[in-house]
């Protein structure tokens, strides 16, 4: 493992402490609910009502937006954790929107406090973290390149 001085300069923001984004960023998306986006499509479940795997690609869609402007043209943010509680169905011809305020920043660790709403209501709640990273350097390591 390189020390931060190692580190190039266009992947310091992604590897030092200082990611240029603060809390209270917040993203928002919205999805009207096709037959793709079940859980009868997702192979998560036998019902035709948007599926749990869906409700977080959409959570972590918004919480994406909310600090796509924020991240350098080299940075970019993956996945790392995701607690999310699905508690209402949404049928086929609903609008689902998600929400995501960006709650605090540890190092590269962005965590978000994220909702699902639909007409009815609260869909889905909780919290998603994801981790800012070098996009070149993260592909290469994918792709098996040890540096």
């Amino acid at each position: 493992m390189r020390a931060i001085d190692e580190v190039p300069d266009r992947a310091r923001t992604a590897y030092g402490t200082s990611v240029g984004v603060q809390p209270g960023l917040c993203g928002t998306v919205s999805l009207l609910v096709e037959d793709g986006d079940t859980s009868l499509a997702m192979h998560s479940g036998d019902v035709p009502v948007l599926g749990t795997p869906r409700v977080v690609a959409l959570a972590e869609e918004a919480s994406v937006e909310a600090v796509a402007v924020a991240l350098g043209p080299d940075t970019t943010t993956v996945g790392y954790q995701v607690q999310l509680t699905h508690l209402a169905p949404t049928p086929v011809g609903g609008k689902v929107t998600a929400e995501a305020t960006l709650e605090s920043v540890e190092g590269r660790r962005l965590t978000f406090r994220v909702s699902v709403s639909d007409a009815r209501g609260l869909v889905a709640a909780g919290r998603i973290t994801r981790v800012v990273v070098d996009r070149n350097r993260f592909l290469e390591r994918a792709q098996g390149d040890p540096d």
